[in-house]
């Protein structure tokens, strides 16, 4: 998003895709974001600017984003814009034998011998950040995700965006997990990508915390409480301070003061950006429910534990939709009355509650995902249970499809 004048809450949104370039054959990524992003522009370059869409690279060389450049008054309009980017991209890549494929993680790749770091630009800012965390394993290297900011005007609607989009963290892997496989082989975790996520920077605690943000009401709180202790305690390993950014911060859900949203991270890529946005959409009206005090008020969703909600983000990176969420006092602040349910059925519940009624382009996507479970569900489905490298490639050939004609995955 843009650094314009502060938007009220829900006037704007910011999306980010992120997706790995692979061999149109092989599937195995290929480390060409620099050529492809070269190619479009010209001259070597980190972002391409195509008006209302622009091109980026991320960490490493196989990662490409997309991502709106200005905040967009309506999300309606940003699954054909996203879709006609993943377009020209492929098209783009053709000639180099490459393609675009979704999901949050290559279900195949192998970190260690085959990640290669963005070499230009900004590149002593992903050294340093190799050199402290390592950045050539899961959770670093192998992952895709879509960022939904969300903005702010002030610190009131601060405490009250920040306190809604905590309450909805835990829950958002049922809905959005894509990421069944590593190294080959089923993970045991439905969101692998958040799994591996949730490790990766533990060498400096405080970058990460517990993944759920601790309640917090104003920027000065913000800055006073994690963003000051994460730069104190990551200075001895980056004496000049390159990564002292409020971008550093690694939790699911992070403050952006520098243009007044909060960026939601904790969401997979999925097949195909009808799909993404679908995901943003039920999750931006959970969210607005949720800050209009619909079911709690602001002082009840601030006072629940940081634990609590990482315990139900844990069961649901694990479990995704079949998690069972047994907090009746989690489940009443949205408007739940039962003491247990699965984390399906809330989704249901909530998309019922907030989309009711809604004839728009999610109708269908949302309902592919709550009748037949998230992609990371239909992608194990549509493997099987003996999974071989070539029914692997079969699976994720077809999800390549997907993202190329904006088509669901159903298994």
């Amino acid at each position: 998003m843009s650094t314009a004048p502060a938007l009220p809450a829900f006037t704007g949104y910011g999306i980010e895709l992120e997706y790995m370039i692979v061999d149109r054959h092989t599937l195995a990524v290929m480390p060409i974001a620099d050529l492809l992003l070269q190619t479009t522009a010209g001259v070597r370059i980190a972002a391409v600017d195509r008006g209302r869409f622009g091109w980026s690279n991320e960490m490493v060389l196989h990662l490409v984003e997309i991502k709106n450049v200005r905040p967009d008054p309506a999300l309606e309009p940003l699954a054909a814009g996203f879709q006609a980017e993943v377009s020209a991209i492929n098209r783009l890549l053709e000639p180099l034998g490459a393609r675009l494929m979704p999901t949050a993680m290559h279900p195949w790749m192998d970190p260690a011998a085959e990640t290669r770091l963005w070499p230009h630009d900004n590149a002593p800012v992903y050294q340093a950040y190799d050199r402290i965390f390592g950045c050539h394993k899961h959770g670093q290297a192998n992952l895709q995700s879509m960022h939904l900011n969300l903005p702010f005007a002030d610190d009131g609607e601060f405490a009250r965006l920040h306190a809604a989009v905590r309450l909805l963290l835990p829950i958002l892997p049922a809905l959005a997990a894509s990421s069944p496989f590593a190294d080959g082989r089923p993970s045991g975790f439905l969101d692998t990508r958040m799994q591996a996520y949730c490790s990766a920077v533990q060498r400096v605690p405080s970058v990460i915390g517990r993944v759920i943000p601790d309640t917090l009401s104003s920027h000065a709180d913000y800055e006073a409480q994690v963003l000051a202790p994460m730069y104190c305690d990551i200075a001895p390993l980056d004496p000049h301070g390159v990564l002292q950014h409020e971008w550093l911060n690694a939790r699911g859900a992070i403050p952006r003061f520098d243009r007044n949203a909060i960026e939601i991270r904790v969401i997979d890529v999925q097949e195909c950006p009808q799909a993404d946005l679908a995901i943003a959409a039920a999750a931006t009206a959970v969210i607005r429910s949720v800050y209009a005090a619909r079911w709690s008020s602001l002082a009840m969703q601030q006072a629940i534990g940081t634990a609590a909600l990482a315990k139900i983000l844990h069961a649901c990176i694990r479990d995704a939709d079949q998690a069972v969420i047994d907090d009746a006092g989690y489940l009443q602040q949205l408007g739940v009355s039962g003491r247990r349910c699965q984390a399906g059925e809330l989704w249901r519940h909530l998309v019922d509650m907030t989309l009711q009624g809604e004839s728009g382009p999610w109708r269908e996507p949302l309902r592919v995902m709550l009748e037949h479970g998230p992609l990371a569900r239909r992608i194990l489905r549509a493997a099987g249970t003996d999974v071989t490298k070539v029914r692997l490639h079969a699976v994720y050939e077809d999800l390549c499809d997907c993202l190329k004609t904006g088509r669901m995955l159903v298994a």
